[in-house]
């Protein structure tokens, strides 16, 4: 939700979600480590720790959300 005119804002639901990295690509945690875990394998469950790129389809509107992350 682009913002028209004003002060650009912090989305803090956002920001708390993804991390930017110095050269500016942005991080996001996987789905599917919180529960049910027992039904996943270690080599799934180690690799769903791990952090993952937001996709580009996603990432005008994660970068709109975080107008000072640059």
């Amino acid at each position: 939700m682009p913002r028209v005119g004003g002060k650009a804002k912090t989305r803090k639901a956002v920001a708390k979600r993804f991390k930017v990295t110095g050269t500016g690509k942005i991080l996001r945690r996987k789905q599917g480590a919180r529960h049910l875990l027992q039904g996943k394998n270690s080599k799934r469950k180690r690799r769903l720790g791990q952090a993952a790129l937001v996709s580009d389809a996603d990432l005008r509107n994660v970068r709109e959300n975080l107008p000072f992350s640059r």
